[in-house]
């Protein structure tokens, strides 16, 4: 072969190869799932898929398209892993959920006591919890106001919780950081059990840093018309989080029409954070895939 024809021949391939991997990465790139709404799994669910490392398991969830994060143990993290893991979601292109403002108090009497100790303990965590939302650019946070302090009227203890969470939103309006108060199922011990009672509370709190996080899970337990409960308390609702009924597992696995509930919420305009604040139906890694499939499936109601 003479050397023109070979160069040119070379150049030819060379040309043709690079639009080969020029338009398979285009069409690696286009094969992303893009939800409607911005569903916030949390570490450990994609474990059998992306391994151990929690950084491989973020990538993971952008692989996949998820758009969002959530880790209730952030506080427990090193001040290094936490400013890594902010640098990693911005890469990405994705949004820092909930963190859990936990001193510790959350699963016992606490804040309904009016206690000064509790309170204390409580604004300490708020500060350190704008610390750590700075370095991963987290906007919401979980409170849960402890357990039912049994030797008080009711309303003593309503007014408690409200003072303690003013004195929380003190420290944490300046920064933007909103405490999202979340009624749980867990067990009858914990205070705050239903949304209008959630509700009511951020009315009297009265604080952009204090709003709702409803989890359907816990409130078709608890209360059940979960559409119905959405529209009443929407005006304080700034996150949502997910989970089916029996279970706590991925939609689909359980009683809950989570088609139309996504629904209703998109067409409300929600631009927040759905977290999957959920174990996986089935073990392993076809459990993983299973659960992304049942993602696609009821976030397809357009």
């Amino acid at each position: 072969m003479k050397r023109r024809d070979f160069v040119r021949n070379s150049l030819v391939v060379s040309a043709l190869g690079a639009t080969i991997t020029d338009s398979f990465a285009h069409n690696t790139n286009a094969r992303k799932h893009k939800f409607n709404l911005n569903y916030a799994p949390h570490f450990g669910m994609f474990e059998n898929s992306a391994g151990k490392d929690i950084f491989a398991q973020l990538q993971f969830m952008a692989d996949q398209g998820f758009t969002a994060l959530e880790d209730n143990g952030l506080l427990g993290r090193t001040v290094e892993t936490q400013e890594k893991l902010g640098k990693e979601l911005q890469r990405l292109g994705m949004t820092m959920g909930v963190f859990v403002i936990d001193g510790g108090d959350n699963w016992k009497v606490s804040l309904t006591s009016g206690k000064k100790e509790f309170i204390d303990n409580f604004v300490k965590t708020c500060k350190i919890s704008v610390e750590a939302a700075k370095r991963v650019n987290a906007k919401w946070a979980t409170v849960v106001p402890g357990f039912y302090e049994r030797n008080l009227p009711i309303g003593i203890q309503t007014a408690n919780v409200i003072e303690a969470l003013r004195r929380g939103a003190e420290v944490l309006e300046p920064s933007g950081l909103v405490m999202v108060l979340e009624p749980l199922s867990d067990t009858p011990d914990l205070f705050l059990r239903n949304s209008d009672q959630t509700f009511m509370i951020c009315k009297a709190v009265k604080s952009p840093s204090c709003k709702i996080l409803y989890d359907a899970y816990h409130m078709q337990r608890n209360e059940g018309q979960v559409i119905k409960s959405i529209e009443w308390c929407w005006d304080e609702i700034a996150y949502f989080q997910i989970g089916d009924n029996p279970g706590r597992k991925e939609p689909t696995s359980g009683e809950m029409n989570y088609k139309n509930i996504f629904k209703y919420i998109a067409d409300r305009g929600f631009k927040g954070i759905m977290g999957m604040e959920h174990g996986n139906a089935k073990a392993g890694k076809e459990g993983e895939e299973a659960l992304i499939k049942a993602y696609k499936e009821v976030d397809n109601f357009k």
